[in-house]
């Protein structure tokens, strides 16, 4: 599975979104998903765009409600990520859990779920994994690895060309019980009847009522370390003498519409450390600056916000919010969200879609 770089496939891609389709199938494997993904996460368009064109198409919010319930989660991530710190627990510490490390089988697609193996494969191939999967494969790793949750998030995200970090590890931690009321678990009914295989006698054919005292099944139980690194680009020279505007992009920030007709310097800044708390693989850096092809005129700068700005003491540096921009300084910009208005910390997703449906009703009249 490819996923284009350039700003007009990638807005034909959002046109044609089907939302009907994909209420009827996003579950299922060949599902009709909407494969902007990528996008969201880095950036290149936001949850707003994608709700105010399926209004113009003419769709009512019955007809769109279970894609912008996803689109929803996506937000009440994010707003997570805003108040707390996804890589610490966030309402219960996992339990049980033997420890750091990942499962052997599922670093090496050797768990012997033939579905899960095939899209463990092709996350490492084309940086990409259904939904569903990701689920199914968190549930191994978590709930009957009994090993970390963080360990197979970072994994996963390495990989993701949709990786976003709020969402990931959020994801992972409503999996393992640690951000939801209970553990999630699938069994090969499950995944049969959602990815089209066939198969059977696994250590998943069993009831669900099974699994909370399931002993690690032994293909989970050998563990193994990963060195996850990034190598990033080498960095364009700076313009001598500019003073004026600067406009800093980032991994979460790839709006080559933002600000778009005012005059300045833009600068893709990738910034060692944080590549080094939140590794991704090189594919994802390939596919960053492919989508970077946008932004006319943009620089790369692989340093510190500190040493680009002891370089360019004379300007004035445009960001938009992010948790990963906190120690920006210059003019903050906001993101565009689907629901400005519902801000803060919320215990669950259900919590925060009561605030936010009526609020998204205004979209559709």
């Amino acid at each position: 599975m490819s996923f284009p770089t350039d700003i007009t496939n990638i807005q034909n891609q959002l046109n044609r979104i089907d939302p009907k389709a994909y209420a009827a199938s996003r579950n299922y494997l060949n599902g009709a998903v909407t494969r902007l993904s990528p996008y969201l996460s880095r950036g290149v368009i936001s949850t707003r765009q994608i709700l105010q064109s399926l209004a113009n198409r003419g769709f009512d919010l019955g007809q769109v409600e279970v894609l912008v319930r996803e689109l929803a989660w996506r937000e009440f991530y994010q707003r997570v990520w805003q108040s707390r710190n996804p890589d610490d627990d966030l309402r219960h510490t996992q339990s049980p859990c033997i420890g750091p490390g990942l499962c052997h089988s599922i670093v090496h697609a050797s768990t012997g779920i033939d579905a899960i193996d095939a899209s463990i494969r092709t996350l490492s191939e084309t940086g990409y994994m259904h939904n569903h999967c990701r689920m199914y494969t968190a549930a191994l790793h978590c709930n009957l690895g009994q090993r970390a949750w963080i360990d197979g998030a970072q994994w996963m995200y390495y990989h993701l060309l949709d990786g976003d970090w709020a969402s990931n590890a959020c994801s992972w931690q409503w999996v393992a019980g640690s951000f939801s009321s209970k553990k999630y678990y699938a069994n090969q009914e499950n995944i049969n009847r959602y990815t089209g295989s066939t198969q059977t006698d696994t250590f998943l054919d069993v009831p669900y009522e099974s699994f909370p005292e399931m002993p690690v099944p032994a293909v989970l139980a050998d563990s193994t370390g990963i060195e996850l690194s990034t190598t990033l680009p080498a960095s364009d020279p700076i313009p001598e003498k500019f003073r004026g505007k600067v406009f800093l992009y980032n991994y979460y920030n790839m709006d080559s519409t933002w600000c778009a007709p005012e005059e300045g310097l833009r600068i893709l800044l990738l910034e060692p450390e944080h590549f080094r708390r939140y590794p991704v693989s090189e594919q994802c850096i390939r596919f960053l600056l492919d989508l970077a092809g946008n932004i006319p005129g943009v620089i790369v700068r692989c340093e510190s916000f500190a040493s680009l700005q002891q370089q360019l003491p004379d300007v004035e540096f445009q960001f938009r919010e992010h948790p990963i921009t906190r120690h920006y300084t210059g003019v903050m910009h906001h993101r565009e969200w689907m629901c400005d208005e519902v801000t803060g910390y919320f215990p669950s997703f259900f919590a925060y879609w009561k605030r936010a449906e009526k609020h998204l009703r205004r979209y559709f009249g």
